[in-house]
């Protein structure tokens, strides 16, 4: 059974749903650099690095609801520190991601803080099947979505494609790549109108 929440605790573990609710706000502000005018918001690379991994993790033989996690707290400390491109990332010395995560957690119900703890510990430090698709969903989840930002006009995202594509350590990560590079975003209505 588990031991009663206090007040406190609950407005902490409250405070930080609230405080991710700020990544459907935050851009991607990376993507300003090839001169995508309105990127993605934080939250929606999220949710869709989420559902690559657990689509990764079922075709590599790994835990897809433990991709899927890592995935989903994978850029949750951007709440505090943003979105720095990696350009940017060569003039900061930023706090370790789990850092960040502890602070944010610091007033939350102790299980929280020590399970949302340990999932970003896992992908920042781990080397399991896991984190392998997991940090796979993130860079072809990139891919993705320079492949669309290229169909709608921005041809400076090559590099994107590229750095991403070069990244990638699983076989079915670089079948996925390679599938979506040669087909449009659009293609998959073929399904349902033939």
């Amino acid at each position: 059974m588990a031991d009663e929440t206090t007040p406190e605790q609950a407005k902490g573990t409250a405070g930080y749903l609230l405080e991710v609710g700020m990544l459907k706000r935050a851009k991607r502000s990376g993507w300003w650099i090839a001169g995508v005018k309105d990127p993605e918001t934080i939250a929606e690379h999220s949710f869709r690095t989420a559902v690559i991994g657990s689509v990764l993790a079922m075709m590599e033989g790994a835990d897809p609801a433990k991709v899927a996690l890592m995935c989903v707290f994978h850029d949750t400390q951007e709440t505090r520190v943003s979105d720095i491109p990696h350009i940017g990332r060569r003039y900061l010395d930023a706090a370790s991601n789990e850092k960040v995560t502890a602070d944010q957690l610091a007033e939350a119900h102790p299980a929280v803080s020590a399970g949302i703890g340990r999932v970003v510990s896992e992908y920042e430090n781990g080397d399991s099947l896991e984190v392998i698709c997991a940090r796979d969903a993130d860079k072809l989840e990139c891919l993705v979505q320079a492949v669309e930002y290229r169909e709608q006009g921005c041809g400076n995202v090559q590099n994107w494609i590229d750095t991403s594509k070069d990244k990638l350590k699983t076989a079915s990560a670089q079948a996925l790549a390679e599938a979506a590079l040669n087909m449009s975003s659009i293609e998959w209505q073929q399904t349902y109108l033939r």
